[in-house]
């Protein structure tokens, strides 16, 4: 019996970098009105989706020419709304499908995360996945008083220490350890109660979380490291991995990066489920599909092009010269503690230590990125559901797809629901229902 895909639909770029233009029937609940949402979050759980997911960012990009004028232009990676208390109403009208909330370790406390994950996961009855990042965003460490970006691996350092601290916190009161005895009085056994004394190298926790045991217990830990730092503190406590690899020998690459950090830190490589982050068109005709993918290349001007790569990459490409070298940049980038990935870590291993490019011709490459073009998957059902079964299969079969918004979020995700998710189930690779109580428990079936 073949293996099922596990899909989850990216929420985040419902209105950001263009998409807020494109045709739609949700006209009159833009965004961020919460009907808009309830009517995705309604759709994908009719198509029988594990999860609707938001990224996060809480800073408008300034890192070109160091100004925010232009991502305030053109609507760059902002507005963003928190998502937190949209979560709460999307699970009121909702029963199965789970909600992915994205927080930043390098600026938040973990005990104020512990505490509210575990609030959102009763609130939804155990829907709740956890996206934690080390961000490299320099308009959002603005915000959070940083006057430059933390060292790179001391990030990631941290996000395991992070993490260590939010289990340690969900786990401080024992599952049965509430009692609510109306005769006698007595609320909870205090032998069931832990405190946790935590003094790191980051942070001091006293503990315990002051919160009954959620659902879950630990929501659903989600992590998306590219760089071989990031990847060894995926491999030390993700449950899924986002991976935005473009080619199937980067990603399989990925996977086996991931598997050896994973034994490294005594974990089973099967304990870990790999979503692949893609964008998908799904046409009646392939000639369909595909002239709408070329609108993605549209959605955002040429003057935007730019100041979106630099917020992303967290380097000012406002200073490349006509003529550079990908390989200086990227290590710039690195010496300046961004993160090595993306266009112009890719440009730097395929035209060497000293190859050179124009700022023109690569700008040109970066709108492919920036848009989510590189990343789009097009046509038919049959066609996009072969794509999807063979490069599940060369990842080992264990995970599924994080689909993107490609072009109008509204339209996309009804043309998953509608017309790629029968094909999958045809095929045998994709739920009829829902099997689990809680998105962990579907994520396992």
């Amino acid at each position: 019996m073949p293996r099922h895909i596990h899909l989850g639909f990216d929420m985040t770029m419902t209105h950001l970098n263009g998409r807020w233009r494109t045709p739609g029937p949700w006209a009159a609940n833009d965004y961020p009105h919460i009907g808009m949402f309830e009517d995705l979050a309604r759709t994908a759980e009719r198509g029988g989706l594990d999860m609707v997911f938001f990224g996060d960012g809480s800073g408008i990009p300034s890192t070109w020419e160091s100004s925010h004028d232009e991502g305030a232009r053109w609507g760059l990676m902002w507005p963003r709304q928190d998502m937190t208390p949209y979560i709460g109403a999307l699970a009121r009208v909702t029963q199965h499908v789970g909600f992915g909330i994205t927080y930043a370790s390098t600026f938040m406390p973990p005990f104020y995360v512990a505490r509210l994950l575990n609030s959102l996961d009763h609130i939804t009855n155990g829907r709740i996945a956890f996206n934690v990042v080390a961000s490299t965003r320099r308009a959002d460490a603005a915000n959070y008083g940083f006057e430059e970006l933390m060292n790179h691996n001391d990030r990631y350092e941290l996000m395991e220490e992070f993490i260590h601290v939010c289990k340690r916190l969900w786990d401080s009161i024992e599952p049965d350890g509430f009692l609510w005895d109306r005769a006698t009085g007595v609320v909870c056994d205090p032998k069931k109660v832990h405190r946790l004394d935590h003094k790191g190298k980051f942070f001091k926790v006293a503990g315990p979380l002051s919160a009954v045991p959620s659902p879950q217990r630990h929501p659903v830990l989600i992590n998306a490291g590219g760089s071989e730092r990031g990847i060894s503190a995926a491999a030390s406590f993700a449950d899924l991995v986002f991976v935005d690899a473009v080619s199937r020998a980067e990603r399989v690459k990925y996977r086996e990066g991931l598997s050896a950090a994973m034994t490294e830190h005594g974990r089973d490589p099967s304990e870990i489920g790999i979503l692949l982050y893609s964008s998908v068109v799904v046409g009646e005709t392939s000639e369909e599909a595909k002239a709408k993918k070329e609108r993605i290349l549209t959605l955002i001007p040429d003057e935007a092009i730019g100041p979106l790569l630099s917020h992303t990459a967290g380097y000012d490409f406002s200073k490349l010269p006509d003529t550079f070298c990908p390989a200086e940049i990227n290590a710039e980038i690195v010496a300046s503690q961004a993160s090595p990935v993306g266009v112009i870590s890719r440009l730097a291993a395929e035209l060497g230590p000293t190859g050179k490019i124009s700022r023109r011709d690569f700008f040109e490459r970066a709108r492919r990125q920036v848009t989510g073009y590189q990343r789009t998957v097009a046509g038919t059902p049959a066609e996009v559901a072969d794509f999807m079964e063979e490069e599940f299969v060369a990842m080992g079969e264990c995970g599924g797809y994080m689909l993107g918004s490609a072009y109008s979020a509204q339209r996309d995700l009804l043309d998953v629901v509608d017309f790629l998710v029968p094909e999958l189930r045809r095929r045998g690779r994709f739920r009829t229902k829902y099997e689990g109580r809680t998105l962990r428990e579907n994520l396992a079936s």
